[in-house]
C-alpha cells in the first residue's frame, strides 16, 4: 500500500504533490525500482567457452580442459571434474589452475595421459562473483563418440531442499530489515510518541527476529547450499571455517555483530527514551539516536551491496553505494508504511500530523528510489534488445505491469487511509462527554489516597482507548481500507513469484555478454535478411546433403535464425548432430556458438542469437551424420 499523505478534500497543493510522488514511483518502477534493490535477481557468471568445446570430437587426447567465464568466479578442489565413459575421474583430481589473462576469466584442470577414445563428460561448479552457486555440464569426445555411463547432474547449483529453506531465509532477511529499519525511523520521524506504544515495540523487535534469524540460518547453509545441496553439511565445522573466508560468509558474519548494535538500539530507543518527558533532553537524545541508527542501518544495508550483484560487474564502486542507499529508501518507505498500518489498527493516538510527517518522508524515499531504480536497471538489462529479447527482460516487463497495478490499487488505499486518519483524529480532538467526566473523576479522586487514584487513572486509560477502539472500527472507512489491502495482497502475491522466477534467471545484459558481447550502444546497424546455401559431405553413407540458413532480421542485436538440411535426393533430412558458430575475425570476436533446436524433419530454429555488431562475419556449421561421420563448413556473410 502507498498510504503517503491523509486525504485532504480538493486541496489545490496536496493533490499535485499526490500526483508527483505518485509519477515518481512509477517512473521508478517502470525502470526496476525493486528488482535491482530488494529482490535477489543477481547479474551470476556465465560459462562462455571451453577448450575442447561441448560436443567437440578430438583426434588425440588434450593435456587439460579449459573452461572460461564472462566475470570472476570462485573455485575449490572439485570445481571442474572430467569422467570418462566408465565414470572414472579423467583429471589429475587437483585444484583448477586459474588460467585468468586481462579480462579474460579462464580455469583449467590436467588430464591424465593415454586416455583411449570415447564421449568424456566435464561437470563444474564454481560461486559466482555475486555470491550466487552456477555449475554446469558438457561432453567432448576423443576418436570417435561413445556410449557413456555418466549422467548429467538434474539438479543445478543452489536448488533441492536446501536452496529453497536459504531462498526463504533471503527473502525473510529483506522483510527484517525493511521492518527493523523503517519502523525505527518512523518513531524517530513521525511518531515520537510510538515509542510508548506496544504495537510498535513489538513490529520492530520482530523485525530484528526475522534478520537475526535469517542470517545465521544463511551464515550456516551457505555451505551446503554452494556445495553438497545436504542440511548435514549446515554443522560441518570445516565447511563454515571455507565459508567464513569469502566474502559472502564476511558479510554474514558483519550483519550479525551490526545486529548486536541494532539490539542495543531498539533498548535505549523503546527504553530510554520512551521515558524520557523533557523536551530538551528528549530532542537530544533523538538526535544521537538518528545518527547511531542511521550508522548501523547503513552498515546492515552495506552487508548486501558489498557481496551481491552490487559488488560485480560493470561500476562497481558506484553501484555499491547506489545500491546502500536503494536499501535504506524501500525500508524508510515500505517499512514506515507498515508502522502507519499498525499505528491506525492498533493504537489510538497517533494523529494527523505524523501522517504528514511520513507523506514528507515517503516523497522522499520514492524520488531516491526513482534514480536509482534507472541506474540499477540499465545496470542489469543494459540495451533494448536484452529488455525485449530475452526470457529476463520479458519478465521483467510483466514485474513492471504487475507493479502499476499494485500502485494504482496503492493510490485508493491512500485515500481511504488518509480519511481514517483524519475521522480518528477528528474524534480524538472533539470535546466531549468523555472529557467532562474525566475532569469530574480527577476531581473527585483528588480525596483518595494516591495508590485508589492511579487505579483510578488507569481505568479511565483502558475506558478511554476502548471507547477510540470503538469508534474506530465503527468507522465505515475501514472496511474500504480492508478491502483494497486485501486486493494489495493478491497482486503482492503474484508479484513475488514473478520476482521468484527473475532470481533463477540470467540476467539480460549477462546472457549478452555471455553470447559474445554486449550489443553496441548504438543505433542498429541497417540489414536485410542473409540466405547461405552450403553443400556438405561427411564421407559417409547418406552423408551429402545442403545446408540452408536464414538469418533474420540480419543485422545487429537479436536475431532469428533458421536451419534447413536437404539430402543428396533434395528431401528434408535428419542429423544427429547440428552445431554453429559465428566469428567476426576482423575485431577477433567469436567464435560464438549456436546450438539450434530441432523443429521438425530437417528443420532447426535458435531465436534470440545476439550479433554484437556489424561486419563481414564467419558462420561455421558442423554437421554429424553418424557416430562417426563429421564434417564442418563455413562461408562468410555481411551482416549489418
Amino acid at each position: 500500500m502507498s498510504a503517503t499523505a491523509p486525504y485532504a478534500g480538493p486541496s489545490p497543493i496536496r493533490r499535485p504533490l499526490a500526483a508527483a510522488a505518485l509519477l515518481a514511483a512509477l517512473v521508478s518502477l517502470v525502470f526496476g525500482l525493486l528488482l535491482a534493490g530488494a529482490g535477489p535477481a543477481s547479474a551470476h557468471a556465465a560459462l562462455t567457452g571451453s577448450d575442447p568445446a561441448d560436443g567437440a570430437v578430438v583426434d588425440t587426447a588434450p593435456k587439460e580442459v579449459t573452461l572460461s567465464f564472462s566475470e570472476a568466479i570462485a573455485v575449490g578442489d572439485d570445481s571442474i571434474r572430467v569422467l570418462d565413459p566408465s565414470g572414472k575421474r579423467a583429471d589429475t583430481d587437483a585444484e583448477p589452475k586459474d588460467l585468468s589473462e586481462g579480462s579474460t576469466v579462464r580455469y583449467g584442470v590436467a588430464l591424465h595421459s593415454g586416455l583411449p577414445d570415447g564421449t568424456y563428460t566435464v561437470a563444474w561448479q564454481a560461486i559466482s562473483a555475486d555470491s550466487h552457486p552456477i555449475s554446469g555440464a558438457f561432453t567432448f569426445s576423443i576418436g570417435a563418440p561413445s556410449d557413456t555411463t555418466v549422467a548429467l547432474p538434474s539438479q543445478e547449483a543452489g536448488g533441492g531442499p536446501v536452496g529453497v529453506v536459504y531462498d526463504i531465509a533471503r527473502y525473510a532477511a529483506y522483510g527484517g530489515f525493511v521492518l527493523l529499519v523503517g519502523g525505527s525511523a518512523f518513531v524517530l520521524v513521525c511518531w515520537r510518541g510510538g515509542a510508548t506504544a506496544l504495537p510498535m515495540q513489538r513490529l520492530v523487535v520482530r523485525g530484528w527476529l526475522t534478520l537475526t534469524a535469517a542470517t545465521l540460518v544463511m551464515l550456516l547453509l551457505r555451505n551446503p547450499y554452494t556445495g553438497s545441496g545436504k542440511f548435514a553439511d549446515a554443522f560441518d565445522l570445516a565447511g563454515l571455517q571455507s565459508v567464513l573466508d569469502t566474502k559472502p560468509g564476511a558479510a554474514l558474519v558483519s550483519r550479525l555483530l551490526l545486529l548486536g548494535a541494532a539490539a542495543l538500539f531498539i533498548a535505549v530507543l523503546f527504553g530510554t527514551y520512551a521515558r524520557r518527558e523533557d523536551e530538551r533532553e528528549k530532542k537530544d537524545l533523538t538526535f544521537g539516536l538518528a545518527v547511531g541508527g542511521g550508522v548501523v542501518a547503513t552498515g546492515i544495508a552495506a552487508t548486501w551491496a558489498m557481496s551481491e550483484h552490487a559488488s560485480t560487474g560493470i561500476q562497481a564502486n558506484i553501484a555499491m553505494p547506489v545500491d546502500v542507499l536503494h536499501l535504506l529508501a524501500v525500508a524508510a518507505w515500505l517499512g514506515g508504511l507498515a508502522s502507519l498500518l499498525v499505528a491506525l489498527y492498533r493504537t489510538p493516538d497517533i494523529g494527523s500530523a505524523a501522517v504528514r510527517r511520513f507523506s514528507t518522508v515517503a516523497f522522499g524515499s520514492v524520488v531516491v528510489l526513482a534514480a536509482t531504480g534507472i541506474y540499477q536497471s540499465w545496470r542489469q538489462v543494459g540495451s533494448w534488445s536484452a529488455l525485449t529479447g530475452t526470457r529476463y527482460g520479458q519478465l521483467l516487463i510483466l514485474k513492471v505491469g504487475l507493479i502499476a497495478v499494485l500502485l494504482a490499487v496503492a493510490w485508493f488505499s491512500r485515500r481511504w487511509t488518509g480519511r481514517l486518519t483524519d475521522s480518528v483524529v477528528a474524534s480524538e480532538e472533539a470535546p466531549g462527554e468523555e472529557a467532562e467526566s474525566g475532569s469530574e473523576s480527577e476531581d473527585a479522586s483528588a480525596d483518595v489516597d494516591p495508590e485508589r487514584a492511579a487505579q483510578l487513572a488507569r481505568q479511565r486509560a483502558a475506558l478511554t482507548a476502548t471507547k477510540k477502539k470503538r469508534i474506530r472500527d465503527a468507522d465505515p472507512q475501514r472496511s474500504g481500507l480492508r478491502r483494497s489491502v486485501l486486493a494489495e495482497a493478491a497482486v503482492a502475491v503474484v508479484l513475488l513469484a514473478v520476482t521468484t522466477m527473475l532470481t533463477s534467471t540470467e540476467p539480460g545484459r549477462t546472457e549478452e555478454e555471455a553470447a559474445g558481447g554486449t550489443p553496441s550502444a548504438s543505433a542498429p546497424a541497417a540489414g536485410g535478411p542473409v540466405n547461405l546455401k552450403m553443400p556438405f559431405d561427411t564421407g559417409g553413407q547418406n552423408g551429402k546433403g545442403t545446408v540452408r540458413i536464414d538469418i533474420e532480421p540480419g543485422r545487429t542485436g537479436s536475431n532469428d535464425l533458421h536451419v534447413w538440411i536437404d539430402g543428396s535426393d533434395g528431401k528434408p533430412m535428419d542429423v544427429p548432430e547440428l552445431k554453429l558458430a559465428l566469428t567476426l575475425e576482423s575485431k577477433d570476436i567469436g567464435p560464438l556458438p549456436v546450438v539450434p533446436d530441432r523443429l521438425a524433419e530437417g528443420h532447426w530454429s535458435a531465436s534470440a542469437v545476439q550479433i554484437p555488431m556489424a561486419g563481414d562475419w564467419k558462420i561455421d556449421v558442423t554437421v554429424r551424420t553418424s557416430d562417426i561421420d563429421q564434417v564442418t563448413i563455413d562461408k562468410n556473410a555481411k551482416i549489418g
